[in-house]
């Protein structure tokens, strides 16, 4: 019988693997670009792992840069779609899983382009997960646009800065709950899964990271665009004053702040609560509220 320790790694590169790649495209990673390539095979394997990628899933990564993540991705799916902005990586991605994974390259579909770009891949499989490390200057309007276009997308792990995941999966009432959190959570469920070392990226970047996982959620607003919208503009008017009471940050909707304090108490908020205190269905209830 063999056991789960004898089993084969899934390949991926390693340090000097990637340095001598990057030389020989004359790649320096770019800080505009947000590349910090993974150069640990086991961060590369625990973030699989972690997302518990099968042999069923169509996987969607970003930012697949020189390959490591992409190597342990396809080792475990059955397809991956990897959108990748930098020409030079894209043209390589498809030799670097050739040369290491031969068997599955006829599984990887590579797209040179922004992921802000993308709304569909058409004809390929709707993605079932999302396994990516975000640039981090994106990381938080790619998430959220991908989750928009892509419903398909049931589950996923990304990595992201610390203060950013944190951001994201925070509740209300915290500090740096804010007008991410809020919109992550109409379209998913996130929490922090676990830390990275800065140690694991090349260039060590001068932030900490964590890993992101989210699963899709559903409630009886979720396929109402228009509320959607009316619904995320609130959340941003409320935040951008987040230290005003309700009943001020509102006025503009609702002509002024006592006009908005006697709306919010018809609809069962309390006019002097802060936006940091109220959860998705209260800002749903609001904007049904005042757009009716």
């Amino acid at each position: 019988m063999t056991s789960a320790s004898d089993q084969p790694l899934s390949p991926t590169l390693g340090a000097g693997e990637i340095r001598e790649l990057a030389q020989r495209l004359e790649l320096r990673p770019s800080k505009s670009l947000g590349q910090n390539f993974v150069i640990d095979g086991n961060t590369c394997r625990k973030i699989v792992r972690l997302a518990n990628v099968q042999s069923s899933d169509v996987v969607l990564e970003i930012g697949p840069g020189l390959g490591s993540l992409t190597l342990a991705i396809l080792a475990e799916a059955k397809t991956l779609v990897a959108i990748e902005i930098d020409r030079r990586l894209a043209k390589q991605l498809p030799d670097t899983v050739l040369q290491h994974l031969p068997k599955k390259v006829s599984d990887l579909q590579v797209i040179n382009d922004d992921a802000l770009n993308i709304t569909d891949l058409t004809p390929v499989q709707a993605p079932t997960i999302l396994v990516a490390n975000l640039p981090y200057n994106v990381s938080v309007p790619v998430l959220l646009h991908l989750l928009e276009y892509f419903p398909s997308i049931t589950r996923g792990i990304v990595m992201v800065q610390a203060e950013v995941a944190e951001r994201l999966a925070a509740k209300p009432g915290s500090k740096v709950y804010g007008v991410p959190s809020v919109k992550l959570r109409w379209w998913a469920d996130a929490s922090v899964a676990s830390s990275i070392s800065r140690e694991v990226f090349w260039p060590v970047p001068r932030v900490d990271s964590l890993l992101l996982s989210f699963a899709r959620r559903s409630h009886p607003a979720a396929n109402d665009e228009a509320l959607r919208k009316r619904t995320f503009e609130l959340i941003d008017t409320a935040f951008a004053q987040r230290r005003k009471m309700l009943r001020s940050a509102l006025a503009t909707f609702l002509g002024s702040s006592e006009q908005a304090s006697a709306r919010l108490m018809e609809l069962g908020i309390d006019p002097t609560a802060r936006a940091e205190n109220l959860t998705l269905d209260d800002f749903i209830v609001i904007a049904r509220g005042i757009y009716s």
